[in-house]
């Protein structure tokens, strides 16, 4: 397992590109002590993030999108993005990884994914949005997404 100080690191950095693009960080319920290990360990929804490079690649997955995606931690880090993706969905997909490159954030995508053993399962109220640094250059971008198209919690903002 990837080192787990790394992994709040990183998802300090996805919450506050979340934040500054959004108004507000990644949700969350109240009762929760540590917001990070519940977001990487027991969200309802997953949280993802490729790199900026060429093909992109996964650099963080939480745990329920590997649940969604069925690789282990170890499978999706490093695994190119588009492989997220069917062959035939996957320029709907640069479409909206475009568009969020230069609006820095897209609001409700819905459309297929495809898991490890190329079953295609579906996503729903997606945001995705760019990672940038302090200095805003771009190092990535990240998702959060369902895979019910109504179930929400009552704390899930809508």
């Amino acid at each position: 397992m990837t080192d787990i100080i790394h992994i709040f690191t990183l998802l300090k950095e996805i919450d506050r590109c979340f934040a500054a693009l959004n108004g507000t960080p990644l949700p969350f319920p109240d009762n929760v002590s540590d917001k990070y290990q519940w977001l990487h360990a027991e969200a309802p929804f997953s949280i993802l993030a490729h790199k900026a490079e060429t093909p992109p690649r996964f650099i963080y997955a939480n745990s329920y999108a590997l649940s969604c995606f069925k690789y282990t931690e170890a499978e999706i880090i490093g695994l190119p993005s588009y492989q997220s993706a069917a062959e035939q969905d996957r320029e709907e997909r640069e479409r909206l990884l475009q568009a969020v490159t230069k609006n820095g954030i897209a609001y409700n995508y819905a459309g297929p994914r495809i898991d490890k053993y190329g079953h295609v399962f579906q996503i729903y109220d997606g945001i995705v949005w760019q990672l940038v640094d302090e200095a805003q250059n771009s190092w990535g971008q990240a998702a959060l997404f369902w895979t019910d198209a109504r179930k929400r919690p009552e704390w899930y903002p809508i």
